[in-house]
């Protein structure tokens, strides 16, 4: 009789030794499954990849780089201008700054 039990017991635990098994299988082939489902949606939501997005972010980056710098030279440039003082060729240009094309011309609001 211990010897029926000692193999009932031996079926029962390969039995459940199987079905986890079986289970885990079930378990990859349902999450390959829905992966792929979500994958082929994405694909047709036309949403951007992580790659398209960090190549994005880093031409914001480099443009942000770009603009602060030539924010600093016109800076700088309008201070040389500012540093000229009346009667140099900078405030000619800037009296001139009409409408492009007919220097001399007063721009609106002025006097001739």
């Amino acid at each position: 009789m211990a010897q029926t039990t000692n193999r009932f017991l031996d079926d029962i635990s390969r039995l459940v030794t199987d079905a986890a098994g079986a289970a885990q299988g079930v378990r990859r082939e349902v999450e390959t499954a829905v992966k792929g489902q979500i994958e082929r949606m994405l694909k047709e939501m036309d949403v951007a990849t992580r790659e398209d997005v960090e190549v994005l972010r880093d031409t914001v980056n480099a443009a942000r780089d770009e603009n602060d710098a030539l924010r600093a030279r016109i800076a700088a440039l309008e201070a040389k201008l500012g540093a000229a003082g009346p009667g140099s060729s900078a405030s000619a240009a800037k009296a001139q700054s009409g409408t492009p094309g007919f220097e001399g011309t007063p721009t609106p609001g002025t006097s001739v």
